[in-house]
């Protein structure tokens, strides 16, 4: 099966800034991929597979070979001008995607209609695409993945995906039909699948209802709860291990020193590992005192 596919019913709501599953709404992929087989696996088990099975998330898988109809149904082709390697045509990538993102949420095309029976589309002529649906490449010349852009992602109701191979896409995906680029980092993966299902499952956590807790996500490093920090240290049974026991504050159950707590480590992790990001979080002079203790100093002093 090269489907994954779910029909959800969207429901527009005022969104406040935690919502419980009362509130809940729905997000559809729309995957295009010359390797569908590789997300069966992801997005079939934990947090994913229980957002499905609550009508939270749908994803629909389309093989971008499915639309080529040539004999050998080609996806790719030397680059003009030389180089290495190959480079994935335009039309396949753009009879895919305006075919699926022209229809409801939730359609793909019958496997037994790949190749042979293709809704009818025309090569000359841009289809009239939702313009509420972004269109992201998964490519490393994208803007970074950060926990920012998730949050900005989670709040559309459909978003479609491209996974790049080879050597990338031809320029003209870029320029005609893609509304955003995406990168995880700078580095360089075999294909944009990876990304794909790393956006799916980040975006996932944001759905109201998705979690089983629903403040978790808000919790989370780089989360507002944190106002962008990284989360300190986490403990739980058995209260020693090999010589290291829990601090004895998180059972105190005194609720404002663990709550302090939890700050004071999260600004020491972030200071260890991530100092950048304390230029641009709003800290209280209690925040700032309590850095200045241990060597911080805001940028430019």
């Amino acid at each position: 099966m090269n489907e994954i596919a779910q029909t959800t019913e969207q429901t527009q709501v005022t969104e406040p800034k935690i919502e419980t599953p009362s509130t809940a709404r729905s997000i559809h992929f729309d995957i295009f991929t010359l390797f569908p087989e590789m997300f069966t696996g992801p997005l079939s088990e934990s947090i994913i597979r229980r957002a499905r099975e609550r009508s939270l998330l749908s994803v629909a898988l389309h093989n971008i070979r499915d639309y080529t109809t040539d004999r050998h149904h080609v996806c790719d082709d030397t680059p003009y001008g030389g180089g290495g390697g190959m480079v994935m045509k335009p039309d396949p990538i753009f009879r895919a995607v305006e075919t699926a993102l022209t229809r409801p949420a939730g359609w793909t095309l019958a496997p037994e209609d790949a190749y042979v029976n293709l809704p009818p589309w025309d090569a000359e002529t841009p289809a009239p695409l939702p313009a509420d649906t972004p269109i992201i490449l998964m490519t490393p010349q994208g803007r970074r993945l950060t926990q920012s852009v998730v949050a900005e992602l989670s709040q559309y109701r459909r978003l479609a995906l491209i996974c790049g191979r080879y050597e990338g896409v031809d320029e003209r995906v870029r320029t005609q039909l893609v509304t955003d680029e995406i990168s995880l980092g700078d580095y360089v993966l075999s294909g944009g699948e990876l990304a794909a299902m790393v956006i799916i499952d980040a975006v996932t956590r944001l759905i109201p209802g998705a979690l089983g807790y629903e403040l978790s996500a808000h919790q989370d490093s780089h989360a507002p709860g944190l106002d962008g920090l990284l989360e300190g240290p986490q403990y739980t049974r058995p209260y020693a291990f090999r010589g290291e026991v829990a601090p004895d504050v998180l059972l105190s159950g005194h609720h404002a020193n663990v709550e302090r707590w939890r700050r004071e480590q999260a600004l020491l992790r972030t200071l260890a590992r991530r100092p950048r990001l304390l230029d641009r979080i709003n800290l209280s002079q209690k925040d700032q005192a309590f850095l200045r203790q241990h060597g911080w100093s805001p940028r430019g002093e």
